[in-house]
Formats: C-alpha cells, sequence, structure tokens
C-alpha cells in the first residue's frame, strides 16, 4: 500500500513540477516549451512564494507524482498534471479539489481553467465530470474555457 500525502507546494517544488509536465502522457509541455512562455524553475518559484501561483503538490512515497496549481488574483486553474504511473488513482481529483477549496477560500465564487475542446482527450471528460461546465468561451489556443460555480 502505497503512502499518498497531499501538500502546499513550495518554491524548491518548481524544477521538479517543471520536469514533471514534460512528462505528462497527454498536454506535455517540455522545459522548454514553458521557458518560451516565461515559465521557468525561478518564475514558478517566485509566484510560490509570493502567493500569486499558490499550488499542492501529491507525493507516493515520497516522491512527487503530480501537482495543481491556481491563480491567486484571477481565479484560473492554471495547471493539473500528473504523471502517468499515477493516473487512475484518484490523485487528480483529490489535487483539483484541493486547489478548487484553497480559491474558495480565497473568497472566489466562479473559477475557470483552459480545458482541451477534443472529447477524445482525458482532460475533457475528467473536467465535466466534475461538475465544470462550458462558459462559451474559447482561449487563444483554441482551448474550451470552463467555469466552477460555487453553491450559494
Amino acid at each position: 500500500m502505497s503512502k499518498i500525502v497531499l501538500r502546499a507546494a513550495v518554491a524548491d517544488d518548481a524544477r521538479e513540477c517543471l520536469r514533471i509536465r514534460g512528462l505528462t502522457r497527454e498536454n506535455a509541455f517540455s522545459e522548454q516549451d514553458l521557458a518560451e512562455l516565461g515559465i521557468t524553475a525561478e518564475s514558478w518559484g517566485a509566484g510560490i512564494e509570493d502567493d500569486s501561483c499558490p499550488g499542492y503538490i501529491a507525493l507516493v512515497d515520497g516522491q512527487m507524482a503530480g501537482y495543481c496549481f491556481g491563480d491567486s488574483e484571477s481565479g484560473e486553474i492554471m495547471v493539473l498534471a500528473l504523471l502517468p504511473d499515477y493516473e487512475s488513482l484518484g490523485l487528480g481529483r483529490r489535487l483539483l479539489d484541493q486547489m478548487v477549496q484553497d480559491l474558495c477560500n480565497r473568497g472566489f465564487s466562479r473559477l475557470f481553467l483552459a480545458c482541451n475542446s477534443d472529447p477524445q482527450v482525458r482532460s475533457y471528460g475528467f473536467y465535466r465530470h466534475l461538475g465544470w461546465t462550458e462558459s462559451g468561451q474559447r482561449d487563444e489556443f483554441g482551448d474550451d474555457i470552463l467555469e466552477y460555480h460555487f453553491a450559494s
């Protein structure tokens, strides 16, 4: 039985988060791809440190298996990533739930995220199954903008 721990991200996690982002099964971004978008270990770590990019890390037997990060100013879920070996264990849902609760506690009543618009991609069904709904908008990459509203 594996030991699973969810904890708040710290700045020192950023480098490993970058590495994992390039190893995801779908929608992988290499460190070079991310750097071209202005995302480096330094910028990511700074966002964790100043709380503009809070997040949660899933550890399985002490090793990082995935993470979820949000934007504390806009209410956007920025990224949810898992290593392929840890898919289908409920970690993605647990990480997302933790980040949603964090942003709710910060006063947001509506969250949003960009999600692939192809029904064949796992994230398409994942978010919709968890109650995220289409906003009718798309981002500059053609991804659907999904919303999550908290019950009043």
